[in-house]
């Protein structure tokens, strides 16, 4: 069984400082998900908020599939992370979320996670042009270019009302301790 410490060393609070980590930098936020239905890479229609309450932690990143820069390096981390965590690579929901909805669609995004090996309990979604800016904003993950946006990684802790925001390129095992560290 996959286990998380659930000792608290800080306040919540809506937003905290970032703190540098290594190559990155972590922060704390409150989101407010809008309820939105999105289509994941089987052509399959998903309510956002109920697959971010699936009760699992729940990690997501943004991505979409011409990139050729950071999305597959994040990606590539997010399929480290299912062979790290083996048999318990289940209990994660993976949402990567599409900031080019005009363009993936899921025939498009289901080749690109079969390049990653992508199996159960990772969903790359899309939606409408608006929902998609809806989830982006709510997120604070909004990008004038898709070419310029960076390496950001959500991650939420079952039943939690906290997200750990980071922002910038993660070593192979940063992303397993973060995801350790979270409430439950």
């Amino acid at each position: 069984m996959f286990s998380f410490n659930v000792a608290r060393k800080e306040p919540v609070s809506a937003a905290k400082a970032e703190k540098p980590k290594g190559n990155y930098k972590r922060s704390v936020h409150s989101y407010n998900i809008p309820n939105v239905t999105l289509l994941n890479q089987d052509g399959k229609k998903v309510n956002l908020r109920s697959l971010i309450d699936s009760g699992k932690p729940v990690i997501v990143d943004f991505i979409y599939t011409t990139c050729n820069t950071i999305c597959p390096v994040l990606s590539a981390s997010f399929a480290n992370l299912r062979k790290e965590l083996g048999k318990d690579a289940e209990q994660v929901q993976l949402i990567s979320i599409s900031i080019d909805p005009e363009h993936d669609r899921p025939e498009q995004m289901k080749k690109y996670l079969s390049r990653f090996s992508a199996g159960k309990g990772w969903d790359f979604l899309t939606g409408s042009r608006e929902d998609i800016r809806r989830v982006l904003q709510a997120l604070d993950a909004t990008v004038e270019d898709k070419m310029a946006h960076e390496p950001i990684y959500l991650l939420r802790a079952p039943d939690s009302e906290e997200w750990v925001r980071t922002k910038g390129l993660m070593r192979k095992t940063d992303l397993l301790g973060e995801l350790r560290s979270m409430d439950r």
